[in-house]
């Protein structure tokens, strides 16, 4: 079985409007959320074994957040630019190149596409909020395998979610 964390970046910061959205880095409100929703997946015991973000500065600092609370070494969290702005399915293509060996992974990036993928994956979300999370199953052995076919609903959390 195979689990993914859909982790939408937390909130970007707009203070600098003429910033390239690539450079944009994160808010206040996305440095307090950060950490927060992290501890949260920790109380739920749910950690990572492979953690890949878009290289976007907002997602990378989320990913990076996240790391730290989760002790999970920082240098081994995947950069990629592919996950910038990716589309449905070009985030399924990053995700079916996930080797094997790991059953755990996190995803960092950006919508529309996270929300394209959780309903190409059969999940239910009008938006996944800036740091929420949203977590399937996958009954298979190969990350290349993943599909709406074997995919299960596992969790979803963001910051203003109080359960």
């Amino acid at each position: 079985m195979k689990k993914l964390v859909i982790y939408r970046h937390a909130k970007s910061s707009w203070d600098n409007p003429f910033l390239e959205d690539h450079a944009r880095p994160l808010a206040e409100r996305g440095l307090r959320d950060a950490p927060r929703m992290a501890q949260r997946l920790k109380k739920k015991k749910i950690f990572p074994d492979y953690m890949l973000s878009s290289d976007a500065e907002r997602a990378k600092s989320t990913a990076l957040i996240t790391a730290e609370n989760l002790h999970f070494p920082k240098k081994q969290i995947k950069l990629t630019r592919d996950l910038y702005h990716a589309s449905s399915h070009n985030i399924l293509q990053c995700l079916h190149q996930i080797p094997n060996t790991n059953d755990v992974a996190f995803i960092f990036g950006h919508n529309p596409g996270f929300n394209e993928l959780i309903e190409d994956l059969g999940g239910t979300i009008d938006n996944l909020p800036t740091c929420g999370q949203f977590g399937f199953t996958f009954n298979t052995e190969y990350w290349k395998n993943i599909s709406p076919a074997n995919a299960s609903f596992w969790f979803v959390d963001y910051p203003k979610n109080e359960s």
